[in-house]
């Protein structure tokens, strides 16, 4: 009983929160498969946009400077203890 009483405790303190670091995260995953959409079926050309997201993640990695930071602040969205937030 101990067990399943722990378990129980362990998924009610489970909670979503967005913050600044997912909502990167989850920015960068879907425009990626955006841009592979688009380069699939609209032109190849668009692999250029994947190219800038790739070349864009690589240059935040670096410099810390992540452009759409500052508009999930705006927002509102929370600090995170991620690599993207600065704490």
């Amino acid at each position: 009983m101990l067990q399943a009483e722990h378990l129980a405790q362990r998924t009610y303190n489970l909670e979503f929160h967005m913050t600044i670091e997912r909502a990167i995260r989850l920015l960068a995953g879907i425009m990626v498969l955006l841009s592979l959409a688009l380069t699939h079926w609209v032109h190849p050309n668009f692999i250029w946009f994947t190219v800038f997201i790739g070349a864009n993640l690589i240059q935040s990695s670096f410099t810390g400077f992540c452009p759409p930071e500052w508009l999930f602040r705006k927002l509102g969205l929370g600090e995170g203890s991620g690599s993207c937030s600065r704490s």
